[in-house]
């Protein structure tokens, strides 16, 4: 088994649309573990504010097929792809799969997001406070207490699931 951790991200219905995601990934891939859910504006477009917050699940299928999985929980939630900047019912990116080096061109892990956006470190600092990062070493707590993009504010909520 691998712990996958994908970042969830929807500003479009957000609290309708992050709960059936949760509620579908369960269903395909079993007990989930949630980070706390952050709002944060929209980077690079205008738009609402997005609702976001990691998850992890383990996983006994490979890589390329756990992503096709992320892909039809997106088409699920009526996620567009050619949409590439702009408001999103759901955004599912895998950040990590185990402590796997992967790039295939299309999958990369572990995702570059992680170093780049509050509200993708801070969740995964919450959570994993003492797990390192695979290609910087450093644990998650390091890496969000040596975060200095300024312009990332982020509000934790409460959305029950």
């Amino acid at each position: 088994m691998t712990e996958v951790v994908i970042g969830m991200g929807s500003n479009i219905d957000p609290e309708r649309n992050v709960r059936a995601a949760l509620d579908r990934l369960a269903q395909r891939f079993g007990t989930l573990d949630v980070s706390p859910i952050y709002t944060c504006p929209a980077v690079g477009f205008s738009g609402a504010d997005f609702v976001n917050l990691v998850v992890a699940f383990d996983s006994d299928e490979p890589i390329e097929a756990v992503q096709n999985g992320l892909r039809e929980i997106e088409a699920a939630g009526g996620r567009n792809r050619a949409a590439r900047d702009g408001s999103r019912t759901l955004d599912l990116d895998m950040l990590l799969f185990g402590d796997a080096v992967f790039d295939n061109g299309d999958i990369r892990v572990p995702r570059a997001d992680i170093l780049d956006y509050a509200f993708v470190l801070r969740p995964l600092a919450d959570m994993w406070p003492d797990a390192r990062h695979p290609t910087d070493g450093r644990t998650y707590r390091e890496l969000w207490h040596a975060f200095d993009r300024p312009g990332q504010p982020l509000t934790e909520i409460s959305l029950d699931y």
